[in-house]
């Protein structure tokens, strides 16, 4: 899973979303425009792509620190209707299946059956 040590600290994304966090405006952004205001920041194209596909490893490999990516998740999938299936919370169990059935397999958080495939 995430790696402080993995973590890129010249990555425009990581930079980027410590200001989404703060700015209501960036955040109105995010949802309506993201590939502009991802094209404003600097950011790459794979870091586009990793986002709005909600990619956790992808974003978690290419540096993104390991406590963004929850805030990334969030400004994607908002945070209302958290249940045990809301994309926000099954993303990392779909990023992490063993992992994932090792901790909670059997249990009633465990949705890797159903989003897995």
């Amino acid at each position: 899973m995430g790696s402080v040590e993995r973590v890129d600290l010249t990555l425009p994304l990581n930079e980027l979303i410590y200001y989404v966090r703060k700015n209501a405006a960036l955040r109105e952004e995010w949802r309506n425009d993201l590939r502009s205001l991802f094209k404003r920041f600097g950011l790459s194209e794979a870091e586009y792509e990793a986002v709005r596909d909600a990619d956790v490893k992808r974003l978690l490999a290419m540096g993104v620190h390991q406590y963004l990516v929850p805030h990334i998740l969030r400004l994607n999938f908002g945070v209302t209707g958290m249940t045990n299936n809301h994309p926000a919370l099954t993303a990392y169990q779909r990023a992490f299946p063993q992992e994932t059935r090792e901790a909670l397999g059997g249990t009633e958080w465990d949705q890797t059956e159903q989003t897995d495939g």
